[in-house]
């Protein structure tokens, strides 16, 4: 009963969000037989909870002693502290090697999974699951045992259609820590799991969200499954790093990041539909960790820049190419997997990747946020509304997030519209 004790108030919300009150506090002390003065602990109550903490500090002294006594002491503290194995980094950029040779076209959320396997194969930290969605999320791989009633061997848990207790257990899986819990659902489920992904990052723990089916791209399913305004919630909320990868490379890179990266939690956005390879050659370095690069350099001046995320970077490129072919007009092409990390780097840094040319930006969602980077000047192209039921190609037809659409609009803002 809320108030409880308080004679004239319990049981009403008067007693939710304001002071009793000097005259309901003096009745409330009367009624539960509270004689202390304000602020001062009787004796008898302060003994009984220093008992408690004397035995507490035996439990706690005793079980340093089988700690110290234990074989696996150094392998527990490893995993206490938080740090990611080497195994793990070295595992990713063979990955990544391996998979730019092999030029490698899979939908991002297939991307995850594939280096999912690389990532729990070279550690045994990872805690996975899924609100009853696993074969869709792709969360799971392969040697993977599933934590049971009385089977708590394993490292995946089905949470039902439980978005937010999921998000809620994770939280309590990194407030324990030695674990890094990651778990999958729908983007646009992030609509349920919501209170409990923002305690994660008040709280600032390690929790992996795995959002796929991240935009029109997943197709028939419509638009009560299809992501409009999510991404800017996501990005507005405080100590969220946000990845939208556009690749495998990508994806691999922002999961890296995911598992290093300590003080907050992480979301993977990822695609339904297939997405072609865009990198020419690997690279050493992760240059998604940089938050934004140059993934197309023009020769010479810039005309324009297309700054794009996930599976736009594609439709980037290809308006890029038919500028060139069609108008003479020199286009840059940015990938801006996370703009939390690219808002991170240095002024300098920023400034060479975004340039002086006009901009658009080209993202399968809502606007805004985008001015930002695009500039007064700039131009969007992207989604104005809710999605509809259609195959994924169709809806970007439909919706006028096209290489021609965006091309277009590079035009315009440069100045070259009609030449």
């Amino acid at each position: 009963m809320i108030g409880k004790g308080a004679p004239n108030l319990q049981g009403s919300e008067k007693t939710h969000g304001a002071p009793l009150g000097a005259d309901e506090i003096a009745a409330t002390r009367a009624n539960i037989g509270w004689a202390s003065e304000p602020f001062v602990i009787p004796a008898n109550i302060v003994d009984a909870w220093r008992a408690v903490a004397k035995r507490g500090a035996k439990a706690r002294a005793d079980w340093q002693k089988r700690l110290d006594a234990s074989p696996k002491k150094a392998r527990f503290e490893a995993a206490m502290s938080g740090v990611m194995p080497a195994a793990v980094s070295r595992s990713l950029a063979a990955f990544r090697k391996e998979h730019i040779e092999k030029a490698t076209k899979v939908a991002t959320r297939k991307a995850s999974e594939m280096a999912l396997g690389a990532i729990n194969g070279a550690t045994t930290l990872t805690v996975g699951g899924s609100a009853d969605l696993t074969h869709s999320n792709l969360t799971i791989t392969k040697g993977m045992e599933r934590v049971a009633p009385g089977r708590y061997k394993g490292r995946y848990i089905h949470y039902g259609i439980r978005e937010h207790g999921m998000s809620a257990a994770m939280n309590g899986i990194a407030l324990h820590g030695g674990f890094v819990p990651y778990g999958g659902t729908f983007m646009v489920f992030t609509d349920y799991a919501r209170g409990a992904m923002r305690l994660s990052a008040l709280m600032g723990k390690r929790v992996i969200y795995v959002m796929t089916h991240d935009s029109i791209g997943l197709g028939e399913d419509g638009p009560t499954h299809q992501p409009i305004e999510h991404l800017a919630m996501l990005r507005a909320t405080p100590n969220m790093t946000v990845f939208r990868p556009a690749d495998i490379i990508e994806t691999a890179e922002a999961w890296e990041v995911a598992l290093n990266k300590t003080d907050g939690p992480t979301v993977l956005v990822l695609s339904r539909q297939n997405l072609p390879m865009l990198r020419d050659r690997h690279d050493k370095d992760n240059r998604s960790a940089r938050g934004a690069y140059v993934l197309r350099e023009p020769a010479g001046a810039r005309d324009v820049t297309i700054l794009a995320t996930g599976s736009e970077v594609e439709i980037a490129k290809a308006a890029s190419d038919r500028l060139l072919a069609n108008h003479g007009v020199k286009a840059a092409v940015v990938s801006m997997p996370s703009w939390e990390l690219f808002e991170a780097q240095d002024e300098a840094y920023r400034a060479k990747v975004l340039g002086k040319a006009p901009r658009v930006a080209v993202e399968a969602a809502a606007r805004m946020g985008w001015d930002r980077w695009t500039g007064d000047n700039g131009a969007f192209i992207g989604m104005n509304s809710f999605g509809a039921s259609a195959p994924a190609g169709e809806l970007y037809k439909h919706f006028g997030i096209t290489a021609e659409a965006v091309a277009d609009a590079a035009l315009k803002v440069a100045g070259k519209a009609g030449k």
